[in-house]
């Protein structure tokens, strides 16, 4: 009798452990689900500086960026990340170049689904290069903008930058800068619009940009030139008797409209940033 009595004693107790951790369990998550809202509404829900300090967007382009992954990036929700969510532990990633632990401590995440989300949210991206990525349409003859109309048959304009990047050991050397980052140089090609038509990732800071833009030309889905704007001759002056010019001076007259057009162009840009 007594043993019966010891052994519902400890079944009890043992239940009512159970109930007490399940309910710390339910507790401790919607602690968590309070904390992460709270830290997303502090980005996306206040200020738009808040937000490009974090995420290097304001909220209105974030808004289209989860629409867009939505429907051309075929991202769905699980019922456990929202699309919002997902967006935003994956630009602050790119934003700051932090580990998975630092947006496991901010997001009360676990590191495997940081891991794994980001990768979804990547695949997504890759998916939208057909909106992102603008068709090239060269300058036409006609065209009036006093920016562009003398680049005719242009595609628009290209650069190369560094983004910072995590290779092994050995690779280290060939990706390092002058500044003594790791980085990969990246070529961009922006049409007149100021939208992208190419960018051309891989390379390291070493390679010459003359090497970057031959190799993107090269390549079957590198930067592509339309047909009729092929250079298909080149003509060799090289035994024509005529005299070598070494150098070119610029005209009075060019140079004042090219220092007009940059003093236009920068008090533009400082009108925008004044409204």
């Amino acid at each position: 009798m007594i043993g019966v009595v010891i052994l519902t004693m400890f079944l009890t107790l043992d239940l009512v452990k159970r109930q007490y951790e399940m309910n710390m369990l339910r507790k401790r998550s919607y602690t968590n689900n309070q904390t992460r809202l709270l830290y997303l509404n502090s980005i996306i829900g206040g200020r738009d500086i808040d937000c490009v300090n974090q995420l290097r967007m304001v909220r209105r382009t974030i808004g289209i960026l989860c629409e867009l992954l939505r429907t051309d990036g075929k991202l769905k929700t699980d019922g456990v990340v929202t699309i919002e969510e997902l967006v935003c532990f994956f630009l602050h990633v790119l934003a700051h170049h932090v580990k998975n632990r630092t947006i496991s401590n901010r997001f009360n995440r676990s590191r495997e689904t940081i891991s794994r989300y980001f990768n979804y949210v990547l695949l997504g991206v890759i998916r939208l290069q057909g909106s992102l990525l603008h068709k090239p349409n060269h300058v036409p003859k006609d065209y009036t903008d006093r920016k562009w109309k003398w680049c005719k048959n242009y595609l628009g304009a290209l650069d190369e930058t560094h983004i910072k990047v995590r290779v092994s050991k050995n690779d280290k050397p060939r990706y390092r800068t002058r500044k003594g980052e790791i980085a990969t140089n990246v070529l961009g090609v922006c049409s007149q619009n100021m939208k992208f038509i190419f960018v051309y990732p891989g390379w390291e800071c070493s390679a010459s940009d003359s090497k970057v833009l031959h190799d993107a030309l090269s390549k079957p889905t590198g930067l592509k030139v339309p047909a009729e704007h092929e250079v298909t001759e080149i003509y060799d002056f090289k035994d024509e008797d005529v005299e070598t010019i070494s150098t070119i001076d610029s005209s009075y007259e060019w140079t004042m409209w090219r220092n007009n057009l940059a003093m236009d162009m920068f008090d533009e840009w400082r009108g925008t940033k004044s409204h």
